[in-house]
């Protein structure tokens, strides 16, 4: 996938408002293999929204959504189903993570799908990101900002065009950010991935091509 395309989509809860002002929403807009964007919005202007569209788990919009140049209206649950696995990956604000498997468990649950990491690399990403000693500990009793380092790398175990980064770095400090944004980047760019990154306030500081309020 070399490109995603927002032609005049507009959320079905914001249809009947006359005050919208947004550089997505209602406009014609496009994301390219290989660009770094970032989505800044008030909270309640939609960017979970977004993210779930381009993931297909909502399709409450008014509007065409192109990958490439397929309106993806017309994908079945198994196109989805192979987007996910292949092309596009999410980290949910919300992590979706599973709080009775460990660390390294909520990691391997994707990637033993994928196989797209070997094991070592996984243990490597826990000692960068400073929590290796965390790996076999059940997830539920990890504190947030933890919990967000183990979902990225659980987001980064598939091969990706697009990777959503929802509010990615909310419950991290600036150097915990730093090294999680030099892992995403690193794999990204051996994908020439996408990359898109929402923020309501506090975001990754980094050299984006784009930056786009929602």
């Amino acid at each position: 996938m070399d490109k995603i395309r927002f032609n005049n989509v507009m959320p079905h809860i914001f249809a009947s408002s006359n005050n919208i002002t947004s550089e997505i929403w209602g406009q014609d807009i496009v994301f390219e293999r290989g660009g770094l964007y970032l989505i800044e919005a008030a909270s309640g202007k939609g960017k979970s929204t977004f993210c779930s569209y381009i993931a297909g788990y909502r399709h409450d919009y008014m509007g065409n959504i192109f990958f490439d140049n397929e309106d993806i209206v017309n994908y079945k649950a198994n196109k989805w189903a192979e987007i996910r696995q292949h092309h596009v990956s999410v980290l949910f604000q919300e992590l979706r993570l599973f709080p009775e498997l460990t660390a390294k468990e909520n990691v391997l649950i994707k990637n033993n799908l994928t196989n797209h990491l070997k094991s070592d690399t996984i243990d490597e990403w826990f000692e960068r990101m400073g929590i290796p000693e965390k790996k076999d500990v059940p997830l539920g009793i990890m504190s947030f900002g933890q919990q967000q380092r183990v979902a990225m790398m659980r987001a980064l175990a598939q091969p990706f065009d697009v990777l959503l980064a929802d509010e990615p770095i909310s419950h991290l400090d600036d150097n915990n950010s730093r090294i999680i944004a030099d892992i995403m980047l690193e794999e990204a760019h051996k994908q020439n991935a996408c990359i898109i990154v929402t923020s309501i306030g506090k975001h990754m500081n980094l050299e984006y091509d784009h930056i786009v309020k929602l």
